[in-house]
């Protein structure tokens, strides 16, 4: 199993610097999140809290997720790096894929690209997207990006994007891998459909057993087979047990946040959280190796 670090809220001078250090721990991927803005009021709860409300404020910091993995992937040689997840639905992808494939060529092909809808309509209608039909809008999306970052003079006529013959020059001379986040049923379909894996948000080990089951019943259904990744943010299993847990159940990717697990918080400076990634490495990552 592969580990990975989570860096959200996390002050963006900080960034770099932890980048490094995952490197040298041995940590397989940075997970870089996405939030475009904070508006005042929304007019959809929050889907991963218990109260549906935020967990973070308007004084938090967020950085665009692909330009924070052209700037880590700069001063790193081997760690990976993927968005966790982006939110696809208010962005146009002929547009993302010209900077997906930047980062992607930038990086030596270290980068993948976790999506998700996105769940205020704030963040669709403020960038000129419409909230209405996103599941659908996603799907094709998803097509899109592939399309392009595959190469080649190509063209699309879909329901909701269409374009002519074009060509984005340089292409990544490996596969840009989509992985797809949500826990509905319409997401999981869709990761076990088009994905090349799937990503979670905060979840419980029994619930997270369960839908890696029941991904695997999907892919099975759309005769789907070959790899595919299981990355999970599991909030009740830690320790070598824990890990060897998720690992049974499935997860090939554990996203952690390791100084969290020393007592020191999002907020904490860079030498305490560089010190508890090197005490995760001592303590798990060595140990499962």
């Amino acid at each position: 199993m592969k580990f990975t670090v989570g860096i959200a809220l996390s002050p963006p001078e900080q960034m770099v610097e932890l980048a490094r250090v995952a490197e040298e721990c041995g940590y397989s991927a940075i997970a870089l999140p996405d939030s475009i803005f904070y508006s005042e009021q929304v007019a959809a709860a929050y889907p991963y809290t218990p109260d549906g409300r935020r967990f973070w404020d308007q004084d938090t910091p967020w950085v665009d997720p692909l330009v924070a993995a052209a700037a880590m992937g700069a001063a790193t040689s081997r760690i990976r790096f993927y968005t966790q997840v982006l939110k696809l639905g208010p962005r146009n992808p002929v547009l993302l894929a010209r900077q997906v494939g930047s980062v992607a060529t930038l990086t030596g092909n270290r980068f993948g690209l976790g999506v998700g809808l996105g769940w205020t309509p704030e963040e669709f209608e403020w960038c000129g997207a419409p909230f209405a039909h996103r599941g659908a809008r996603a799907d094709e999306a998803i097509e899109v990006l592939r399309l392009i970052l595959g190469g080649g003079m190509v063209d699309y006529n879909g329901h909701h994007f269409a374009f002519g013959k074009l060509r984005m020059s340089p292409a990544p001379t490996a596969p840009v891998p989509i992985y797809v986040g949500g826990h509905t049923e319409a997401a999981l379909r869709r990761a076990a459909r088009a994905g090349d894996g799937w990503t979670s948000a905060m979840m419980r080990f029994g619930e997270l057993r369960a839908t890696i089951q029941r991904l695997g019943e999907l892919r099975e259904e759309y005769g789907r087979t070959g790899d595919f990744e299981i990355q999970a943010v599991c909030v009740d299993r830690f320790g070598l047990a824990g890990y060897r847990q998720q690992a049974d159940a499935g997860v090939t990717d554990a996203i952690v946040v390791p100084w969290l697990l020393y007592g020191a918080g999002f907020d904490a400076d860079v030498r305490s959280k560089k010190d508890g990634m090197r005490r995760f490495a001592d303590d798990i990552i060595a140990q499962l190796a």
